[in-house]
């Protein structure tokens, strides 16, 4: 089973960028299709953006097209998700979730992950 650990929250002024990285132990990531959610406060937890274990698909919530990028290193047992042009509405706990599965390329449906990090809290003042 793998264990997730998220970092590289922070606040940050409206406009500004931060990357947030997903550390993964106890197996390899390679193994596992990966993705960013988060929940601002009084909301539901939001799918944010999708890679596939080869990193030869991704998928990006509407909200954050053009702005967000995920990305993946698996030598470096990391995933990685840098936001640019950063809103308030993006305020939330960011959290990154792996699914295993066999296939490189698809993606999981976005109910479909089974292990999960604890999180991490992105701030963006007006």
């Amino acid at each position: 089973q793998v264990q997730l650990v998220e970092s590289g929250g922070g606040l940050v002024q409206s406009g500004g960028s931060l990357r947030l990285s997903c550390a993964a132990s106890g197996r390899t990531v390679s193994s596992y299709a990966m993705g960013w959610f988060r929940r601002a406060p009084g909301k539901e937890r939001e799918f944010v953006a999708a890679i596939s274990r080869n990193s030869g698909s991704t998928d990006y919530a509407d909200s954050v097209k053009g702005r967000f990028t995920i990305s993946r290193d698996n030598a470096k047992n990391t995933v990685y998700l840098q936001m640019n042009s950063l809103k308030p509405e993006d305020t939330a706990v960011y959290y990154c979730a792996a699914d295993p599965t066999f296939w490189l390329h698809t993606l999981p449906g976005r109910n479909n992950y089974d292990y999960w990090g604890q999180g991490t809290q992105v701030t963006v003042s007006s």
